[in-house]
């Protein structure tokens, strides 16, 4: 199925898939394992209502993504690669090719981020360094 918009029900296809792709990788799901433990169904909700957040603009949710996610350990540059890989892959299959390209904007805009607070300028600057080379 393609979807042709966003919506709460197409943003819920969206998050389940790609977190059933996330437990079929075993570096990615040893690192949501420590940090969510057996608690998925939660985590997927909140994850809907984040992407609801970003994308539709429903304020549904509330936290801090940034801090959340600096209380992690074990997190290396290639587990942001793998993300945004299954992000993709899960975008691509779901939705028309515009939808899927700016949902896979905003996530390589949130993993950027996020690789930022991690790994700090150095990996920052070799990264925008890549992608203007792509461009």
């Amino acid at each position: 199925m393609s979807y042709h918009e966003l919506n709460t029900t197409s943003i819920t296809k969206l998050v389940h898939e790609f977190y059933d792709d996330v437990r079929a990788d075993p570096e990615l799901f040893t690192v949501f394992s420590e940090a969510i433990g057996s608690h998925w169904e939660p985590h997927l909700d909140r994850m809907v209502d984040f992407w609801s957040t970003v994308m539709l603009g429903t304020k549904s949710f509330q936290g801090n993504v940034y801090g959340k996610h600096m209380l992690l350990r074990g997190v290396t540059p290639k587990h942001f690669a793998t993300w945004l890989a299954l992000f993709e892959a899960t975008s691509t299959r779901l939705f028309e090719p515009g939808i899927a390209r700016e949902l896979q904007i905003t996530a390589g805009r949130i993993g950027e981020s996020l690789k930022y607070g991690f790994f700090g300028s150095q990996n920052f600057i070799e990264q925008q360094s890549i992608e203007t080379r792509r461009a």
